[in-house]
């Protein structure tokens, strides 16, 4: 069984140095910092930053109930581009669906954790560097510190159920962080880039030889309840992803449903409250395979 690790707290001097950091860094930093900021506080999701293996990670929480379930949202890839040929200097999310996505969870035990490099100043990441939101963005020492950060979080309510769920590539990140757990009750994505091998072949784009691909482990999680929800209109992960993830897992705990008018970059927290409702499950009288969410 995984052990946890505890992340590290960051002290105040230096969060408060990092906020100087990022109000000198430029329009672009702080502008999607203040957006990231404008979606949590409403929520009573507040920033921490979390020290976990070789990243120091920007988390958003609010846990109120030790004796609750704690759920942990998982950021896709951000700004990893640029344009098709040149990346990004920066992969911080202009929009943060998967921020978006926790804020509109009305549970007491919520955490948000951005990916390595975003939203954190790259003055406290002396590991990070454009591999980890290009090529490397699934490497084993990534999912190891977000894996970190997890049982960080984790540690906070010890015995309850943990519940994963993430956005694109922070689907992929979801998947491959159960697969070294034994304390997964169940995953949600949200237009889950559950076939990185797959999808990058799709767009014609590099392969990722460093990172691991998500598909690879449905067997290996195939008896936690899953559901993962792609827009029909999504041309970037199209529902077809979902789909060969559900085949290859061949499981009745793992489901797919497919959001008609929904793209890639959707306001999918708006919709989130709703398809909260529906709880992952292994019930034979839940379809096995793709579904129309209504």
């Amino acid at each position: 069984m995984h052990e946890p690790v505890s992340g590290r707290l960051w002290p105040a001097a230096l969060i408060l140095a990092g906020a100087l950091v990022l109000l000198s860094g430029g329009c672009a930093e702080l502008d999607r910092n203040t957006h990231a900021e404008a979606l949590a506080a409403p929520a009573g999701l507040k920033r921490e930053p979390v020290a976990a293996g070789p990243f120091v990670l920007t988390a958003f929480v609010r846990i109120t109930r030790a004796d609750q379930p704690l759920t942990v949202y998982i950021e896709g890839d951000g700004l990893a581009w640029v344009s098709r040929r040149e990346p990004s200097a920066d992969p911080t999310p202009r929009t943060a669906i998967g921020l978006a996505l926790a804020a509109a969870d009305p549970a007491a035990n919520v955490v948000y954790l951005a990916r390595p490099c975003q939203f954190t100043p790259m003055e406290w990441n002396p590991a990070c560097g454009v591999p980890y939101w290009t090529g490397k963005r699934l490497a084993p020492e990534v999912i190891t510190s977000m894996n970190e950060a997890v049982s960080h979080f984790v540690a906070q309510v010890p015995g309850q159920r943990i519940h994963l769920a993430g956005y694109s590539g922070g689907g992929a990140v979801a998947i491959l962080i159960a697969a070294r757990r034994h304390d997964v009750a169940s995953i949600r994505t949200v237009a889950g880039n559950l076939d990185s091998e797959f999808v990058n072949q799709l767009h014609h784009v590099s392969p990722m030889p460093e990172s691991g691909n998500p598909f690879n482990f449905a067997r290996q999680v195939a008896t936690i309840p899953q559901m993962h929800y792609s827009g029909a209109d999504d041309k970037v992960v199209p529902p077809e992803v979902a789909r060969r993830f559900v085949l290859a897992a061949d499981s009745r705990c793992v489901h797919t449903r497919t959001v008609p008018g929904m793209t890639h970059n959707s306001d999918w927290g708006q919709l989130w409250p709703a398809l909260l409702a529906t709880m992952p499950g292994c019930t034979a009288d839940q379809e096995k395979g793709s579904r129309e969410a209504r």
